[in-house]
């Protein structure tokens, strides 16, 4: 008889998500070796050479560059599910088995596949005899050389939907048919759960055959990530029976800091466990190879601790179990890594991580593995359930189930921290202020961009925060509140024209919380390459993630959070007001990069920047009238008045609304121009007060047949800028799809009732980038037409939720109808 839990529907494979062979292999590689026209270098040269000065003074200092242009990485197309929760640190996992990203010390990713980081299956017969034995991954090692993959990876499938991951093994030929179903406790609105350091694997063994067959699981890990300095320091084991589970801790430091990996089985009276201490990991693991082959399972040592290993050491441990004829049994495992408290390299503060405030910073490992072992089939359910309304609806097609949920591994696997405030912290934070029980939350812009944080991007990807932790979405906002009346008189140049800036001005939106190779949430504006005190887009960002957070998800706003952040608001929208030469009520850019593409130059009114402004004031005065500021709603209607037909008059062309007012680029159409309704939309704004209905439509239409349609046939998204029907060539940004631009303008395009197109335009993307291109779990900030991309595992396509909000609103716009 097959157990109870195989019929329990939110364990079983679901039918969407990223489904491959093991023996996949994709049909194109890209890199991140574009080099743009002769034209755009000779305009860039000044930048480069400044780079290049930046990029040897800072590498002669030891410091890490926020962005290594000179160091791009290559997609290795093998990535699946990655494993741990939010903020605690992230392990890569491939789809053919490997342990092949470490995230685990502070915004440092090291794409390492280890060897010894295994899980290995000895099956023997009736006789006790060992019929088959292999590792339970086809990656090729270079160490370990007795260690042998005997799966025929035709027959063997994996199946990956964020946080969860399914790899089915057909082992029919030895009477044996195994899946393993890998398990993170990432849940929407779980701040507890969603915090661990954990994953837990089941692994379910069906016996198929008429006989007997005793079957072990075997799983080895060795210390550190991978790197070089695994061999820095002192490492020890220590076995150890607690409560429900039994296994091995590792201890061992990374960069410095106290780690612990546990692996852990849980415990019952029909399943034997043995722990293998150590290892050496550089060997020809012969004798652990042949201990499992032998007697399935590992020899049994009368000490419980090893002495102190200078240099690499592995340890391990196996579940055996006795299987009988057409039956089906469970074995449980999990991996925890514990680095309860952090520091960056200034050393100015040491914090503790989120999951501390509920496991403490003292001996956490073994009540993380109990818990986990008696907490994860809830986990389960909740995510099940989350996710459950999206895969059953009949009318989303089916490359989208997938993609929205595997999007969302950047929220974990982006370099993220979860961070407790401390009493002094808390001391200084209103009573209202979320950070005091949900602490402070930051990611990477990218796993490249190693910026924390960084808010023109950030814009994008709070859908996906909002949506699912609007805690930490708040948490973030409030740093970002105070980071406005920060000041930081540090001076360096400005990579883009030298001009000496200060590193942070008072009463400034900043750029991001800064570079977690200095010292994040105390020196922010870490990107020297523009003076970003004099960008157009920061401050209408703030202010309308401020509407939408206070909005969108009440029935009537948050009022405490509105009355926090409001004074905020209303200060950064006066400087902006003041400098409003022409008053027209409309702000100009500078003919420069002075937003988030900043390669692309902007003069004078822009769609982008002049569109994130209407809708900014027009959130202004929405939010002044709620809190009971008539004289500042009056204003702010003033000026929106004014600025709206100002708008209309000076970039309206009939069919969409022109870059900007230059001569040289005011015909091009630019994908993201509606940047500004798009968010009043997700903001819940049903009404067409800013942005009239008809050129909205219009608009949209010519976005689609010049961006999307014409561009590699609707096949890659929408191409930044097209000007008469080609793609524009005037900046690299230009030629570039951004993919978390393209989710934006698919979610504004279903809020207009373009459904199809929104669908088309964004689906066409995540499937070429995806299943042609192999980019699963290592999202580009860009994709060009051809060969290239930029920017590997990139914060912006979080955006993919706004499409869930707008097919949410519209769905619910029907119902009231």
């Amino acid at each position: 008889m097959l157990s109870n839990k195989r019929n329990i529907s939110h364990t079983l494979i679901p039918n969407y998500g990223l489904k491959l062979k093991l023996d996949h292999v994709y049909p194109e590689k890209r890199n991140q070796h574009y080099i743009p026209s002769f034209r755009v270098i000779w305009s860039m040269i000044p930048l480069i050479l400044r780079y290049i000065l930046f990029y040897i003074k800072s590498k002669w200092k030891g410091q890490r560059l926020f962005i290594d242009s000179f160091s791009p990485r290559t997609p290795e197309q093998i990535y699946g599910v990655p494993i741990g929760g939010i903020g605690s640190g992230t392990i890569g996992r491939g789809f053919k088995g490997e342990f092949c990203r470490f995230q685990l010390r502070p915004g440092i990713y090291e794409w390492n596949t280890v060897d010894a980081n295994q899980f290995i299956i000895t099956i023997k017969n009736e006789e006790n005899v060992t019929t088959f034995q292999s590792l339970l991954s086809t990656y090729r090692k270079s160490s370990l050389s007795s260690w042998e993959s005997q799966l025929d990876a035709s027959k063997c499938t994996y199946t990956g939907l964020y946080p969860r991951a399914w790899t089915e093994y057909d082992l029919s030929k030895y009477g044996i048919k195994l899946t393993c179903r890998q398990i993170s406790p990432v849940i929407p609105h779980d701040y507890k759960n969603s915090a661990l350091p954990c994953a837990v694997f089941v692994w379910n063994i069906e016996n198929i055959s008429a006989d007997y067959k005793t079957v072990t699981i075997a799983f080895t890990f060795k210390n550190g990530t991978g790197s070089k300095n695994d061999t820095n320091g002192a490492c020890s084991s220590k076995a150890f029976s607690y409560e429900n589970s039994e296994g091995v801790v590792l201890y061992h430091k990374i960069d410095n800091m106290p780690c612990a990996y546990a692996l852990a089985a849980k415990t019952r009276d029909d399943l034997s466990v043995t722990k293998c201490l150590y290892f050496n990991p550089k060997s020809n693991g012969f004798d652990v190879w042949k201990q499992l082959k032998d007697n399935g399972e590992f020899d049994k040592t009368n000490t419980s601790v090893t002495e102190n290993v200078y240099g690499e050491m592995a340890c391990g441990i196996a579940a055996k179990i006795r299987i009988g004829p057409r039956e089906c049994q469970e074995v449980e495992m999990s991996l925890v890594w514990d680095i309860p408290t952090i520091n960056f390299p200034l050393r100015q503060k040491i914090y503790s991580k989120f999951y501390t405030k509920y496991f403490g910073k003292e001996n956490a490992i073994l009540k993380i593995i109990s818990y986990s072992f008696n907490n994860y089939s809830s986990w389960e359910e909740a995510i099940y359930n989350w996710q459950e309304p999206v895969l059953e609806d009949s009318k989303l097609p089916d490359w989208y189930k997938g993609a929205l949920f595997n999007e969302t591994y950047f929220i974990s696997d982006g370099g993220t921290l979860w961070l407790l405030v401390d009493d002094e912290e808390a001391k200084m934070y209103s009573k209202n202020d979320p950070r005091i029980t949900y602490g402070r939350f930051a990611y990477l812009e990218g796993q490249e961009y190693i910026m924390y944080n960084s808010y023109d991007v950030h814009f994008y990807a709070s859908h996906a925060l909002h949506k699912n932790w609007p805690f930490l979405q708040k948490c973030l906002q409030y740093d970002l509140k105070d980071f406005i009346s920060l000041e930081i008189k540090q001076y360096s140049d400005e990579l883009y024209n030298g001009h000496k800036i200060e590193r942070k001005y008072r009463n400034s939106v900043p750029h991001d919380a800064g570079n977690p190779g200095e010292e994040p949430f105390k020196l922010i504006n870490a990107y020297p390459v523009h003076d970003v005190s004099k960008w157009r887009d920061l401050n209408s960002k703030f202010i309308l993630q401020t509407f939408r957070d206070a909005y969108s998800s009440y029935e009537t706003p948050d009022m405490d959070y509105l009355n926090d952040m409001y004074d905020s608001c209303y200060s950064i929208i006066q400087i902006w007001i003041e400098n409003d030469i022409d008053e027209d009520g409309l702000i100009e850019n500078g003919g420069i990069p002075d937003q988030t593409y900043d390669s692309w130059n902007m003069t004078g009114v822009s769609a982008y920047c002049g569109g994130l402004w209407l809708a900014a004031l027009q959130a202004m005065m929405t939010m002044a009238d709620q809190l009971g500021k008539g004289n500042h709603k009056k204003v702010f209607e003033n000026i929106l008045n004014k600025a709206k037909p100002a708008y209309q008059r000076k970039l309206w062309n009939g069919s969409y609304y022109n870059f900007d007012c230059s001569k040289e680029q005011y015909k091009s159409i630019m994908a993201d121009q509606l940047c500004g309704h798009w968010y009043l939309r997700c903001a819940g704004m049903k009404d067409y007060e800013v942005f009239p209905k008809e050129n909205v439509e219009i608009t949209l239409n010519s976005i689609f047949k010049n961006n999307v349609q014409l561009f590699c046939n609707g096949t890659m998204g929408a191409v930044n800028g097209t000007v008469d029907g080609n793609v524009d060539n005037c900046t690299v940004q230009s030629v570039e799809v951004w993919t978390g631009v393209t989710y934006a303008l698919a979610s504004t395009m279903i809020s207009e009732g373009m459904i199809e197109e929104g669908f088309q335009t964004a689906g066409g993307m995540y499937n070429s980038m995806v299943y042609k291109l192999g980019l699963a779990f290592d999202t580009p900030e860009a994709l060009y037409a051809e060969k290239y991309m930029r920017a590997v595992a990139y914060m912006r396509p979080l955006s993919i939720w706004s499409m869930q909000i707008a097919w949410e609103n519209s769905n619910k716009s029907l119902n009231d109808k």
